[in-house]
């Protein structure tokens, strides 16, 4: 399989017990040549939401990228534009 569409969520923790925030992202995961390359948006059009997002990713840009299974794992966002990439952290 070289493409995985779907519904993640991008949480932000202070620690390992503070869930700051989290917000649901929709994203294309495809195969790269050093593992895995990842692109989204955002699902929300609130600017709220995209206004707390933006200020998560101003504190600090690595989030955890949560699957529907619950499975994880940790991601730089760069968030450019509408589909931004998400580098694994």
């Amino acid at each position: 399989m070289d493409r995985v569409e779907g519904r993640c969520w991008l949480d932000w923790w202070a620690n390992s017990s503070t869930l700051l925030g989290s917000i649901e992202v929709a994203v294309v995961i495809t195969a790269a040549d050093a593992g895995w390359e990842a692109r989204g948006h955002l699902v929300s059009d609130r600017n709220e939401d995209r206004d707390a997002f933006a200020f998560l990713c101003d504190l600090d840009p690595v989030f955890t990228l949560r699957f529907e299974d619950d499975s994880a794992v940790a991601v730089t966002v760069q968030a450019a534009d509408e589909t931004s990439p998400l580098q694994p952290h």
